[in-house]
């Protein structure tokens, strides 16, 4: 932590907490449910002149329909790159192309399908809650820190502790509460 002021250490980490559920709501977005949604690709690695490029940089991303991704390339000649990114992640679809657009049909999910995807979501919520965890830790030793400097009474170090402690708690909660949204949406039919 760079220096910070007693009365900073609390909101300082309340908001890199908002930041963690923030990224595990990005990380969660990549997650494939049975519905076509642009997220699931735009974050996909493509290699594009040599250099490794997010795919929403490269091309239009769209679901013109509930099953069906298209992506159509700023540059057509980037389409076998692009296909091969998509074939290579763990989305485990199948894209097709016509020259000028590749279209991304999204099959409806397998019931093993399913539970794998739940397995990979808990395993992602887990490391959500980590996170915050981490960020608590980090705050709590500084504010030890400072009271073994003594620039903290016992009295306000057992005060902060307990703040951090109930903003540690809402945020777990918080995670809990993406991942439980991101589970029903997988396990819809």
């Amino acid at each position: 932590m760079t220096e910070v002021t007693l009365v900073q250490i609390v909101p300082q980490t309340e908001e890199r907490m908002k930041k963690a559920i923030a990224a595990l709501r990005q990380e969660l977005s990549t997650v494939r449910t049975g519905r076509a949604a642009p997220s699931l690709v735009e974050s996909l690695e493509v290699e594009a002149y040599g250099v490794p490029t997010p795919l929403i940089q490269l091309a239009q991303i769209s679901a013109p329909e509930p099953r069906l991704i298209q992506v159509k390339p700023y540059d057509r000649s980037l389409i076998r790159a692009i296909e091969k990114a998509i074939m290579a992640s763990e989305l485990a679809l199948t894209p097709s192309n016509d020259g000028e657009v590749i279209r991304l049909p999204i099959p409806a999910l397998t019931e093993e399908r399913r539970k794998d995807l739940v397995k990979l979501l808990h395993k992602k919520v887990e490391e959500g809650r980590v996170e915050i965890r981490t960020l608590r830790h980090h705050a709590h030793n500084e504010i030890r820190k400072r009271e073994k400097d003594g620039g903290v009474s016992a009295d306000e170090f057992k005060r902060l502790d307990q703040q951090l402690q109930k903003l540690t708690d809402r945020y777990i909660l918080a995670v809990d509460e993406v991942g439980d949204a991101k589970e029903k949406e997988i396990l819809q039919v």
